[in-house]
């Protein structure tokens, strides 16, 4: 035993001494992608570097594993500095770098580039995470849905249980979703129909190259935005050998690989893929300390990659996912297990995305264009009965099928100075949906399809040497289904944002925006049926949003920033329930289906604020976002004169993320968040005693009670060990570290005795408030080779 144990010491003694890493990549125009020839990178502090070949490439091999700033430099391009690069001794991925063209400068004076990434067309209200600060989030358990919401403006829900994006004070279901171009439906397993949020994230890490969300100033090619585009750039697989990441959490098992395919003698292969599946074992954990649900769920996420030449690439990507919650009768009921056990719905879910896109570069590097065909279907069962241990008494069925078939082309060209886009969208929605509301004495039985377009264009230009950038768009859309689908003036959409450097050093910039937006209501509501059998809402209307926001910033260092934005965004169409008489930007936050219900698209809403930002890029040892946004969210009903404010209204959202990183491979990473009071509707008692298990909220009284304020703080410690051609991560994620008490809302349950049966006459009870200061911790590894 002692020689084994030795033998195992001896082994891996010889692995660490052999370690070492390397960095690869690619260099490319922003603006034509071409390669670029001859591109000096350099590790900064450093004389480590190397110089890209014909085909753009570099290679800088030897490293000790740690954390570099990386800078990339060519006559007449603008340096680049990519920070935070993590060398491992195995499963390095590429480091890419597109540089845009330097502007004429003034003789004597020292121009400081920008770090922080921007496009004309979006200049401000943006931000983006790299692929090593999406990896080693805190408090995310490596859960990208999670990651979104360090973002500044962007808050969950009140308790972090769900991964609901909130990006100032707009309504979960107002963002829209992009995988490398093809818009998927949703982020989260069991998600809410009608809407985007969940308790899971379904998308891997592991597959991203980055992540950007532009929370305004949305770009004319992306409808059915109101609040935020969110894009996930995922990586392509390594072009010259095969790799693998397994990854182990408390929660979950995920396997990715990644590598060449048909590369045969060649150096680098033209295709290439990248695959994953995850699976869960909470349900395991859940009935282990007995609780009353089970959640189960599967995803996979692909994209293989073909290069035909340098002018034409095709990619295929797709996610997908299985999600199964089942009830768990344990053997001895609390009174909140009682209730939970009682008013939790029984889901079965599956999501499916696939698409195809093909971009070709035309050959004299002028433009480019791109065309994308997807699909993605959501297969949703969500059941509620009186009994769900036994599944008797059904009051709530909704068993329903979305369907949507999509062709996207843009045209981009470059003439002179300007940018050119212009661009259509045809999509093919068939819907169908057996509802039984018992509760509501809704029941139908529907299918129909119809369809969905939309044109956009889209100018842009720097002037004045590069000082003023401008951009102005618009975008219609139309569909065949509402009354007045074809009206397509009615969804003219302009936007025009600006950004002005204000001095010759380029530290201080002014940015704005404005534009109006449309989003076409959710197909739950498209779909409701009345007793007659007709569609009761096909009169809605296009929800509108319009955007206005200012902003100064200011770079401190060339890798830290401070700035300022006041923003404005007010709502006209917003569908009310003509059932609760509350507007429907209130729902979606929950366990439910949004939108199986008479409305009508008269609602207004409002949010206004004010956000101020400092990051720190990684230097040294720290990195960080901090972020204060002060913002107010009130949403009208049936009264256009009467505002009220929206769930959302917590009035002030403080986050903070980063990281300080010691030696010898150990990091320490840090999230905290703090929300203001939330408002919500109290439950109506009398009429949740009629109709229980269903609960039933008073929405007149929506912003008379608030929750108390939210806070809670998230660390990560990460120690890699780097062998020989191999890496092994293993992390400690602590949620609410400090053990703070979340609040969360009145629970509610009927009456029972000792034995857990109902006394009579059966009276509602409120459930005595739980202890929500837990802190949970998960320890994780992550193996790279």
């Amino acid at each position: 035993m002692r020689l084994f144990l030795l033998g195992i010491a001896l082994f891996l003694s010889v692995q660490l001494l052999a370690q070492s890493g390397q960095i690869a990549g690619e260099v490319r125009d922003a603006k034509t992608e071409e390669a670029l020839i001859g591109v000096t990178i350099l590790i900064e502090g450093t004389s480590d570097g190397a110089t890209t070949d014909i085909n753009g490439k570099y290679l800088i091999a030897g490293l000790e594993p740690g954390s570099y700033n990386l800078t990339a430099s060519y006559v007449g391009y603008e340096s680049k500095t990519t920070y935070n690069v993590v060398v491992k001794s195995g499963g390095n991925p590429n480091v890419n770098f597109e540089l845009s063209e330097t502007v004429e400068e003034l003789e004597g004076v020292t121009v400081t580039a920008n770090p922080f990434e921007k496009s004309m067309e979006t200049p401000l209200s943006i931000q983006k995470l790299s692929q090593e600060e999406v990896a080693t989030y805190p408090g995310g358990n490596n859960d990208i849905a999670k990651v979104v919401q360090s973002l500044p403006g962007v808050s969950g829900s009140v308790g972090g249980f769900r991964n609901d994006v909130i990006i100032r004070g707009g309504a979960p279901n107002e963002n829209v979703y992009y995988l490398d171009g093809i818009e998927i439906p949703n982020i989260n397993h069991f998600a809410t129909q009608g809407s985007a949020g969940g308790p899971v994230g379904l998308l891997n890490v592991s597959f991203f190259e980055g992540v950007t969300l532009s929370t305004s100033a949305f770009e004319s090619q992306y409808d059915n935005a109101l609040s935020g585009v969110l894009q996930f750039d995922q990586r392509n697989g390594n072009d010259q050998e095969l790799k693998t990441n397994l990854r182990v959490s408390g929660s979950e098992t995920a396997l990715t690989m990644e590598g060449p395919l048909f590369k045969g003698e060649k150096e680098a292969a033209n295709t290439t893929f990248i695959a994953s599946v995850r699976r869960s074992y909470l349900q395991f954990l859940f009935q282990l300390i007995d609780l009353p649900f089970l959640p189960d769920y599967w995803d996979y996420q692909y994209k293989i990659s073909h290069k035909f030449s340098k002018y034409d690439e095709l990619i295929v990507t797709g996610v997908g996912s299985i999600d199964d919650l089942t009830i768990n009768a344990p053997d001895d009921f609390s009174p909140e297990q009682q209730a939970t056990l009682d008013q939790i719905p029984i889901i079965q879910q599956n999501t499916f995305t696939s698409g195809v896109s093909w971009k070709h570069r035309f050959k004299d590097f002028s433009g480019y264009t791109q065309t994308t065909l997807s699909t993605n279907i959501l297969q949703n069962k969500f059941q509620q009965y009186e009994n769900n241990v036994d599944q008797t008494g059904l009051y709530l069925n909704n068993d329903s099928r979305e369907w949507e078939t999509k062709l996207r082309h843009n045209y981009t060209r470059f003439a002179g100075d300007w940018t050119f886009a212009a661009g259509g969208t045809v999509q093919l929605a068939d819907y169908s949906n057996i509802t039984t509301d018992v509760v509501n004495d809704f029941q139908y039985d529907i299918g129909y399809s119809f369809i969905k377009y939309g044109v956009n264009g889209q100018a842009s230009r720097d002037f004045l040497n590069g000082a003023l950038s401008f951009s102005a768009g618009f975008r219609v859309d139309g569909n065949t289904f509402t009354d007045s689908g074809h009206d397509i003036w009615r969804t003219f959409s302009p936007r025009v944002s600006a950004s002005y450097k204000l001095d010759e050093a380029q530290k201080w910039s002014l940015n704005a925006s404005l534009g109006r937006y449309y989003k076409l209501p959710p197909y739950t509501i498209l779909g409701f049926t009345d007793s007659l059998g007709s569609f009761a809402n096909r009169s809605a209307e296009y929800i509108r949003s319009d955007h206005a926001v200012l902003g100064l910033e200011y770079l401190l260092t060339k890798s830290s920033r401070i700035s300022v934005e006041g923003f404005y965004k007010k709502y006209g169409n917003y569908p009310v329930s003509l059932v609760d008489s509350v507007s429907l930007a209130n729902l979606g936050g929950g366990f439910e289906v949004l939108g199986n219900e008479p409305i009508a698209s008269v609602g207004l809403g409002r949010t206004y604020g004010v956000e101020l930002l400092y990051q720190q890029k990684f230097t040294g040892k720290l990195y960080g976002i901090l972020a204060i946004t002060l913002y107010k969210s009130e949403y009208t009903g049936f009264d256009e004169d009467e505002y009220l404010p929206s769930v959302w209204d917590n009035g002030q959202l403080i986050t903070f993320t980063g990281g300080y990183k010691f030696g010898n491979n150990w990091e320490l990473g840090l999230r905290t968040r703090y929300l203001g009071r939330t408002p919500f509707a109290p439950v109506d008692r009398q009429a949740t005693l009629d109709n229980y298990p269903a609960i039933i909220k008073d929405y007149s009284q929506l912003g008379t009670v608030s929750l108390d304020p939210f806070f809670q703080a998230d660390v990560r410690i990460d120690k890699k060990f780097n062998f020989k051609n191999w890496t092994l991560d293993i992390f400690l994620d602590v949620q609410n570290v400090l053990a703070s008490n979340l609040p969360s809302e009145p629970s509610y349950g009927l009456d029972r005795n000792e034995q857990g049966e109902i006394v009579e006459p059966r009276n509602l009870i409120r459930i005595q408030e739980v202890d929500n200061s837990s802190v949970l911790p998960t320890l994780g590894i992550v193996v790279d080779f």
